[in-house]
């Protein structure tokens, strides 16, 4: 019985020592089960199920001022969907969506934008909307406007010179990293392309002053695209103007300009790519009908027109087939007119010339070419 007794012990530690590891093992098995059932779950990725899926930022931001040049992109809080539908642009501009990283999207534009335009980017949300890949769809769209910086009159200038319609050139202080052209002002220096050009052309230079000097330039490149001639940088022009120096498309034409010399004996004198090219004499207005001295664009053309108007006398008069006419201010015009000679003031405020002189002078007058009365 005492021997017995004694083995008591030892039988009943026994079972309860494995009973402890196998509940332990038990307890661990439990956890190594757990583990594996987390991780090969495809129900579950590393993305939490209760992260909401939203827009991080949207650039530009909202209400920003930007170059023409400046990226368009939106950042997510999760990886996009290959399915899914991407935002919108308003005004739609041509371009497209490409991804830059699994959370980053940004829109390539086929041209630079215009200045002065407001754009929207519009990202959708709800069941239509943008979807991630773990299935979830933005809560609500989210949208932001942006404007481009508009096109000033010293932008406008240096991009007329990069493309050879003024009598300037301009040299970037640095090249653009960037792709497109920029609509900002940019630093660097204008410089006379001739240096025989007439000073009654030099002193109109004003960079960042839209002059006449500027408004001839716009006149001629608008000539050049058939566009309205009228002289005004407005939203058209801008497009054209950057169209043109992305492709590097300059003026075709010479820069060509045109003096008058009141003193007498009057003369024309045709500059062209700042060569003295032709040279004839011409008759001004009469006393009351003063040719007005200072500098205009070329503004009408015609090879022949009939020309009416008052004598001073008070008579009127219709002379037909008035040959090879540029209106350069009002009614004032350099033509054709028969005259027994000429360098004296003998029109009702035109310059007159011989027709074949005329004709010479007229195919290198096109809008916008400057006229200097002086």
């Amino acid at each position: 019985m005492s021997g017995q007794h004694a083995q008591k012990p030892k039988r009943s530690k026994t079972p309860f020592v494995i009973t402890t590891v196998v509940v332990s093992l038990c307890v661990a098995g439990a956890g190594v089960f757990l583990l594996i059932s987390k991780s090969t779950d495809p129900a579950v990725t590393a993305t939490p199920t209760d992260t909401p899926f939203a827009v991080l930022a949207s650039t530009p931001t909202n209400a920003a001022t930007v170059d023409s040049s400046a990226a368009i992109r939106v950042a997510l809080s999760s990886p996009l969907a290959s399915s899914s539908p991407m935002p919108t642009l308003s005004p739609s501009i041509p371009g497209s969506w490409q991804r830059l990283s699994p959370t980053t999207i940004e829109y390539v534009q086929d041209a630079p934008l215009g200045p002065g335009q407001s754009v929207t980017i519009t990202v959708p949300g709800g069941a239509s909307g943008l979807k991630s890949t773990n299935g979830k769809f933005l809560a609500s769209s989210v949208s932001t406007t942006f404007h481009t910086a508009p096109l000033s009159t010293l932008r406008v200038q240096q991009l007329l010179a990069q493309l050879g319609y003024l009598p300037v050139t301009f040299t970037p202080a640095t090249q653009s990293s960037g792709s497109g052209v920029q609509t900002a002002d940019l630093q660097g220096t204008f410089s006379f392309r001739w240096s025989t050009l007439p000073t009654s052309l030099t002193s109109l230079w004003q960079p960042g002053t839209n002059n006449v000097m500027t408004k001839g330039a716009i006149m001629r490149f608008q000539d050049v695209h058939n566009m309205k001639t009228d002289g005004i940088a407005g939203p058209a022009l801008w497009d054209q103007l950057l169209a043109d120096a992305s492709a590097g498309k300059n003026d075709p034409n010479p820069y060509t300009y045109v003096s008058v010399a009141l003193a007498q004996p009057q003369t024309l004198t045709l500059y062209s790519n700042g060569q003295v090219v032709y040279t004839t004499a011409v008759s001004t207005g009469i006393p009351g009908q003063e040719t007005a001295a200072g500098t205009f664009p070329v503004y009408l053309r015609y090879k022949v027109t009939t020309m009416s108007g008052t004598n001073p006398d008070g008579s009127t008069y219709v002379d037909p087939g008035i040959p090879w006419v540029s209106y350069f201010n009002g009614g004032d015009a350099l033509h054709g007119f028969i005259r027994s000679s000429y360098g004296f003031p003998q029109s009702l405020g035109c310059v007159e010339m011989p027709f074949t002189h005329a004709e010479v002078v007229w195919p290198q007058t096109p809008l916008g070419t400057l006229v200097t009365v002086l």
